[in-house]
């Protein structure tokens, strides 16, 4: 699938085929499209648990669910627990000195071996280690980079995921998530039950209500012709129809036997 079609077609789907298996080799597309993303420092800041839903009680799940993480737990035959790793900055003046080498980081813009113990460890790395709001904010923008080209991947798969929020306490212990993870997201991965397009687009504000040029306070100023081209691609594509998603919704809470 083309990219921009991928990036159009990505829904997040709730309701899941939950005795569909989703295949370990999907899985691992997924996980290597996260372990390619962006990182700063080339740090290992994404941690995941693949946990396929029947290895987890049925006691767990519901420990694990939020008041907006319910039924689809028990429908998504596949959850991965994502994490971000505090301890990001062990190890990081080799990873540094070895994109310095291979000249990732080259030294037409300053780098070299003393560079990276003298000012990137050692005035960058090292102290946003120590402060707990810097690297956080680090960790959680590095893990979101990964998370979502493991869901782009997905899709471009023909799966269906939802990211949503777990309750963190509650999965440390069955998890075995060390002290040093701090909790992001869980992303459910199964077939389809819903049409995989979840009926539409859901509602975007437009660019110019988000987006600047130079300033803010200067919108952005949308591209007629690079808007046509995008609903061309599929990037852009019909918003969600009301009713037929609403009488969709009747028929899976019938097939479930879930509330209406």
């Amino acid at each position: 699938m083309e990219f921009k079609q991928v990036v159009g077609d990505r829904r997040t789907i709730r309701f899941f085929e939950p005795n569909k298996p989703v295949e370990p080799e999907k899985i691992q597309i997924m996980l290597e499209a996260a372990n390619r993303s962006s990182r700063a420092v080339n740090a290992d800041f994404v941690k995941a648990i693949v946990c396929y839903r029947d290895e987890l009680s049925e006691e767990v799940r519901e420990q694990l669910k939020t008041p907006t993480t319910t039924i689809q737990l028990d429908l998504a035959p596949v959850a991965i627990f994502w994490y971000g790793d505090m301890s990001f900055a062990q190890g990081a003046q080799d990873r540094l000195k070895e994109l310095t080498d291979l000249g990732a980081l080259p030294v037409t813009h300053g780098w070299s071996h003393a560079y990276v113990d003298d000012v990137a460890f050692k005035q960058v790395v090292e102290p946003m280690s120590k402060d707990q709001m810097a690297s956080t904010w680090a960790v959680s923008v590095e893990c979101g980079l990964a998370i979502n080209q493991a869901l782009l991947a997905a899709v471009d798969e023909g799966l269906g995921v939802g990211l949503h929020a777990f309750n963190a306490a509650a999965a440390k212990e069955p998890l075995g998530i060390p002290d040093h993870w701090i909790p992001m997201w869980v992303l459910l991965v199964g077939y389809p039950a819903e049409d995989r397009l979840g009926g539409g687009q859901r509602p975007r504000r437009p660019l110019s209500a988000s987006f600047y040029r130079g300033r803010y306070g200067n919108p952005w100023e949308e591209i007629s012709e690079v808007t046509e081209d995008l609903r061309r691609d599929g990037m852009l594509q019909d918003p969600m129809d009301a009713e037929r998603r609403a009488a969709e919704v009747r028929e899976l809470a019938e097939r479930f036997g879930l509330p209406q």
